[in-house]
């Protein structure tokens, strides 16, 4: 075996396993609400499904600070993360506690359950420093296993709580206790034994742009499934959100592909770009090929054989997935290439959705499903154009004198 052919050896099997990380975090955290709806009472299931959803809005911040961290490190190799990663989660368990006035009266959430919401968002938050930092130096192997600690303390106190009978309280106990675990487990994991080298500190307005980037596209992607529910019949947005599990599908299945390539892009790498678009776009054909042939399983597996009749639109939904892991792929590359504004086209595409799905089509299933596929079409074309506008940096950082500064050797995978 080549040297080359042991090193696309490596990487494969590095992402296979990051795939395989992120494919159990989905499926710990589903466990939440289908334990919640056996072992609590309905209005301590809602709060505990609002409580979630806080948790995860709240988290977003965490993958933003991870993709700058990753971005900066694969840049700066060895350099300081940890007092912009500490203020980024400070920063979001703040506002989770500036909640608590209208906890009680907004999102009926018992007021005793806000403090440990704020230490277990800022836990998670704080998260994406180190798993930023193995991204960007390419540790894949460990990027993978811290992964899977965060996603055991995320979510194992609590699916611990709700089966022991816990209860709603006791159950967020367990999982802020199990969440606070996580920095030390990924700062023990992160250590390198070489120590690290001197560089520029990451700055406040690179996590600021990452964490609009990863907010916008979330938004955006989110955005059909709420209108849905907002301007159709309870029967009909129903229906839409079963299609747009195939949607949510299409947008993860290759994410893997982003995570892998955001340290080369980082270093100005054109040709990860063009191949991480091309693998992207593959996925997506196949999947939309696989949709047109078994929509109708497709249907069955995610909602159930009283929407199989809804095949024929699986395609559309899968489509509309394909498109937005594109524009996943693209907008990663443009905060790579250090753009101001990675979030700006798919701001603009969400508030044309909103605006002709509001007042320029008829309300109904499918209006609604072609106009989310054209807003992702839109989306990445925007994106395309934001990005090539964007000058891309070398393959690394230059210093004084037009001299590159010296990279430390990259760990295996």
């Amino acid at each position: 075996m080549t040297p080359a052919q042991s090193l696309k050896a490596r990487v494969g099997t590095a992402a296979a396993w990051v795939w395989l990380a992120g494919l159990a975090s989905n499926a710990v955290a589903y466990l939440v609400p289908v334990l919640g709806a056996r072992q609590l009472s309905a209005g301590d299931l809602g709060a505990l499904v609002t409580i979630s959803a806080v948790a995860a809005i709240g988290g977003v911040p965490g993958l933003g600070l991870q993709i700058a961290v990753a971005v900066h490190r694969a840049r700066n190799p060895g350099a300081p993360t940890g007092r912009v990663g500490w203020l980024t989660a400070a920063t979001c368990a703040a506002a989770v506690v500036a909640l608590t006035p209208v906890a009680g009266g907004l999102l009926d959430l018992p007021v005793a359950t806000i403090p440990p919401l704020a230490l277990y968002t800022a836990a998670i938050v704080v998260a994406g420093r180190w798993l930023g930092e193995l991204q960007g130096d390419e540790r894949f192997r460990r990027l993978a296993l811290g992964m899977a600690i965060l996603a055991a303390g995320r979510y194992g106190g609590l699916v611990a709580g709700l089966l022991l009978g816990a209860g709603l309280t006791g159950s967020i106990l367990a999982g802020t206790a199990t969440a606070l675990l996580i920095p030390p487990a990924l700062a023990l994991l992160t250590r390198h034994p070489r120590g690290q080298a001197d560089g520029a500190g990451i700055t406040a307005r690179q996590v600021v742009t990452a964490c609009s980037a990863t907010l916008a596209m979330l938004v955006v992607s989110y955005a059909d499934l709420l209108l849905a529910r907002h301007l159709l019949p309870a029967a009909s947005s129903g229906a839409y959100a079963v299609g747009t599990v195939l949607t949510k599908g299409a947008i993860w299945a290759p994410q893997v592909v982003t995570v892998i390539a955001l340290p080369k892009l980082a270093r100005g790498s054109r040709r990860s770009l063009v191949i991480a678009v091309a693998l992207v776009a593959a996925s997506g054909a196949a999947l939309v090929t696989a949709s047109s042939l078994f929509g109708a399983l497709a249907f069955r597996l995610a909602g159930g054989p009283d929407y199989a009749h809804l095949g024929r639109y699986a395609p559309v939904f899968a489509l509309t997935g394909a498109l937005y892991a594109l524009v996943f792929v693209v907008v990663n590359a443009a905060v790579a290439a250090g753009a101001r504004w990675p979030s700006a086209p798919l701001w603009i595409a969400c508030a044309a959705l909103v605006a002709t799905t509001q007042w320029l089509v008829p309300h109904t299933f499918t209006a609604i499903m072609w106009c989310a596929a054209a807003t992702a079409a839109a989306a990445l074309t925007l994106s395309l154009i934001t990005h090539r506008t964007t000058r891309a940096p070398g393959p690394v950082d230059q210093g004084r004198g037009g001299r590159a500064p010296r990279r430390a050797p990259t760990p295996n995978p």
